[in-house]
């Protein structure tokens, strides 16, 4: 049974300056170049039947390409043991209407919408047996990171297996935004 999740895909460069913070936090488990993504909504494992009809419902989803930037770190629990390090995005409204107008369709076909409120981020790593001093260096040292803007011009249906060593991500559909705009117009 696949366990799927919707994302947006990082640049390779911004990937790559991500990855150069990759240090200095003992018991951190970080992402891999591949699997550093935004996930825009989680959606769990599905049926066969109820698989495919995910893929087309997304079709529906249109909106115009936009603009994100990456800024500030952060850790999941905000209160309590940290096991996750991110990365957090400046506000922004298109994200937010594109969340909206993915949960839509997933509606329609009978999907219950996620129960967390959306917190966009990158997760970069996982925490384990970390001493709280590396995490609050690794977070007042990169406190003041950013990134240039980048386009979103697609978001992705990826499926997820679990392994002893990590998750596998793989791309079940590309879902153009900026094609499906003309052909709606």
């Amino acid at each position: 049974m696949p366990r799927l999740f919707i994302a947006v895909d990082l640049p390779d460069t911004i990937k790559k300056n991500l990855e150069a913070m990759f240090f200095g936090i003992p018991g951190a488990r970080w992402v891999t170049h591949d699997q550093l993504h935004l996930t825009v909504r989680f959606i769990g494992e599905v049926e066969g039947t109820l698989f495919h009809d995910i893929k087309s419902a997304l079709e529906e989803v249109s909106i115009a390409p936009f603009d994100l930037q990456l800024k500030g770190v952060g850790h999941f629990p905000p209160r309590g043991a940290p096991r996750v390090i991110w990365i957090g995005l400046e506000k922004n409204e298109p994200l937010q209407l594109l969340r909206k107008k993915i949960d839509t369709p997933l509606l329609k076909i009978g999907l219950e919408p996620e129960k967390r409120k959306f917190s966009p981020h990158i997760t970069l790593a996982r925490l384990k047996n970390t001493p709280i001093q590396k995490i609050a260096n690794f977070l007042s040292g990169n406190g003041l990171f950013s990134q240039k803007p980048f386009q979103v011009d697609d978001f992705k249906l990826y499926s997820s297996s679990l392994t002893p060593k990590g998750a596998i991500h793989r791309v079940e559909r590309v879902y153009s935004l900026s094609n499906r705009l003309k052909a709606k117009g």
